[in-house]
């Protein structure tokens, strides 16, 4: 197997995420253009995110979670320490996730 290439896993490694995300990781670790892969990291972690807001109503994660989380997901292909990945990043942990909780109430209030 060539260096950079990731084999599709057959079982969900990280349920929290889904097959989508995990499909996605696989996608961007195939990517030979550097811009698009960085591009493509920077979206998955911002789907990890909601993902995770979604299975783990409790708890956020982190920066560094998601950062270990695309690094194990693509058996170490896929790197983000790049400055728009932090940047990206940064400004999403300042915003506060919309919760269910909040969208259903707004739902209600249009009747």
């Amino acid at each position: 197997m060539e260096q950079g290439h990731v084999r599709k896993i057959g079982v969900v490694r990280m349920r929290n995420y889904g097959r989508i995300i995990q499909d996605m990781v696989l996608l961007a670790a195939n990517e030979q253009d550097v811009e698009k892969q960085q591009a493509m990291t920077i979206y998955i972690a911002q789907c990890m995110r909601q993902k995770n807001a979604q299975w783990n109503k409790e708890q956020e994660s982190g920066i560094d979670r998601l950062k270990e989380d695309i690094c194990t997901l693509s058996n170490g292909v896929l790197r983000c320490d790049f400055p728009e990945f932090e940047e990206v990043l940064q400004k999403l942990s300042q915003r506060p996730m919309a919760t269910p909780d909040r969208q259903n109430s707004q739902k209600k209030k249009k009747k």
